[in-house]
């Protein structure tokens, strides 16, 4: 296997004479790390809703939720409180263009659900996750949306980004439409009235700490700090997509100050790798809530794997002789580095006695990005492209849940079991991490909250949700890699629809475009090698219809040429 896997690796790897630009850009830098204790908590119930949304899929737990119950304990007392009376610490560690194959755990199964190593798991190294997936479960088909601005915005709403409408990545500096997307797309993200993961926890007496990319609204928007939208505590959050730097001799800046990562004034000019940097705070403030005796929620959202693929001197020994270009070396590293960061937050929750009680959801944000080459079949191998595509490569991201350590006298684990070494192959998605925290954190959630995710407890379990509709919309009425396309996975069938509109790089040069479509039948052709839209006509008006149908019910937002909306059209009828 590692014959053939070097084999492969040799042919994938092709040098590129240089890096892309970066699509997104730097925002301006904010203050130095700085808390608020002003935040209400009733704040998440106050926003008014224009629309009623009817469709709800999550069971929400009676009672009321004290904001204030968990923090007016006397001195001690939590220590000599019952295990079932504590709150579980949840840390969401997502991962910027992370794809399924960026890790040495294999997700790809065969016929009988067995893990399929392939050609990159033995490329890249990853030891921590390997630990939590053995530990935990595992997801083969766990879908995020395929540019990071929409996912996540979707993680903090439960919302399909066709709902929320930010179905693009946030530029900082303007609006980021693209010659045909929606005028009314929601360029400016999150704001103060925004129904957020993190402010229903805070709601509930959870410390909320924020590290790592932010990316939830444009330069002087509310959405651009963390703080406007439920955290309590901000490290390194701000507009940008990317860091300036990974190193800190460059103070974590591209050419002075340009796309500086704020809050990390200490490590500038010493040898603190970004990933690590990030890591020493996340473990600081986690350290300050277990002394404080109060439930944490880590958002550890790290900036790697994104670009600027900077190596990591920590690591580039490791593949210095693998034969991958100088940037797939550097990309590597980034993954490795991230994962150490896993290890040492684990390694901290033992060390503080927490990590019976600590939940871990690791994910991606989007399909990979690593520079592989230019071909259908490479930086996701063996599925087809990458971040920004509309195939399986650009939204395919890995999943893992796991409790910090096993412990089955703990209430919270009694409440929400995770078996070890679990292999769900039952889809999931980014909207259902919302609900699923929610309802272990014992939050009532608002009566008229739009919701299109699903409670993953069962599935955590390694069972089968029968409730579930396997289905899911990635609309992306934009340019990109893949432009102005609507993706929709629906029981084991995925149809593309592309809008009748030029792409980016292209002209219409006076000619009309016209709508066209691709089938693929994912349950026997998982990696989208045949298209089966001409030969299955009646499979494609179909899931057409339900695709349509669905974007109505989310009240979507479409491309226009000009004031006119285009709307998907139906095939002909053979």
């Amino acid at each position: 296997m590692k014959r053939l896997a070097l084999l492969f690796l040799s042919s994938l790897f092709t040098l590129h004479s240089s890096v892309a630009a970066p699509a997104e850009q730097q925002g301006k830098r904010s203050n130095a790390e700085y808390r608020t204790s002003d935040e209400s908590a009733s704040s998440s119930g106050q926003r008014s809703e224009g629309e009623a949304f009817k469709r709800n899929r999550v069971e929400r737990p009676g009672g009321s939720i004290n904001a204030s119950s968990s923090g007016q304990r006397s001195e001690g007392e939590a220590f000599k409180r019952r295990a079932s009376s504590k709150k579980p610490n949840i840390i969401l560690f997502l991962i910027d263009d992370m794809g399924l194959m960026d890790t040495s755990v294999p997700f790809v199964v065969d016929a009988k659900g067995e893990p399929q190593k392939h050609a990159l798991n033995d490329f890249y190294r990853t030891p921590s996750m390997e630990k939590l997936a053995a530990r935990g479960t595992r997801f083969t088909q766990f879908y995020a949306h395929s540019v990071c601005s929409p996912t996540r915005a979707s993680i903090m709403t439960g919302q399909n980004s066709a709902r929320h409408r930010s179905t693009n990545w946030i530029k900082p500096q303007s609006n980021n439409r693209g010659n045909f997307g929606p005028a009314e797309w929601n360029w400016t993200g999150l704001d103060k009235t925004s129904i957020t993961l993190p402010r229903l926890l805070q709601g509930a007496g959870y410390k909320t700490i924020h590290v790592g990319k932010a990316h939830f609204g444009p330069n002087n928007h509310e959405g651009s700090d963390p703080l406007n939208l439920g955290f309590d505590i901000n490290v390194g959050g701000f507009s940008a997509g990317q860091p300036g730097s990974y190193y800190a001799e460059k103070n974590y800046a591209r050419g002075g100050k340009s796309g500086q990562v704020p809050h990390l004034e200490k490590y500038h000019g010493t040898d603190t790798f970004l990933t690590e940097a990030l890591t020493l705070e996340a473990n600081r403030h986690i350290e300050a809530c277990v002394k404080e005796q109060k439930p944490f929620f880590l958002h550890m959202s790290h900036y790697a794997l994104h670009a600027p693929f900077e190596s990591d001197p920590r690591f580039a020994k490791n593949y210095a002789q693998s034969g991958a270009n100088k940037h797939a070396q550097a990309y590597a590293t980034l993954v490795e580095g991230m994962d150490k960061s896993l290890g040492d937050l684990l390694a901290k929750l033992n060390e503080l006695k927490v990590a019976d009680n600590t939940l871990i959801i690791f994910v991606g944000d989007n399909g990979s990005d690593a520079p592989l080459g230019e071909g259908e079949h490479n930086s996701s191998a063996p599925y087809r492209q990458k971040k920004g595509w509309r195939y399986e490569g650009g939204m395919l991201v890995p999943f893992i849940a796991a409790w910090g350590k096993t412990d089955g006298t703990n209430a919270s684990q009694q409440k929400l079991p995770i078996p070890a070494g679990v292999i769900q192959t039952q889809m999931g998605t980014i909207l259902d991490l919302l609900p699923t925290i929610c309802t272990l954190a014992e939050v009532e959630l608002p009566k008229d909250m739009p919701l299109d995710g699903y409670d993953l407890k069962p599935q955590f379990a390694g069972n089968k949700n029968k409730e579930r509709k396997e289905d899911f919309l990635n609309h992306f009425p934009h340019h990109h890699r893949s432009s102005y396309f609507t993706s929709y996975v629906n029981d084991g069938w995925k149809v593309i629809y592309h809008y009748p509109l030029p792409g980016r790089g292209q002209k219409a040069q006076g000619k009309e475009f016209s709508p066209k479509y691709e089938l693929f039948n994912l349950k026997q052709d998982p990696y989208e090698k045949n298209d089966l839209s001409k030969s299955n006509s009646e499979q494609l008006r179909t899931i057409m219809a339900a695709m349509i149908k669905d974007l109505v019910a989310k009240k979507a937002l479409y491309p226009q040429r000009g004031d006119k909306e285009l709307r998907p059209e139906m095939p002909t009828a053979p």
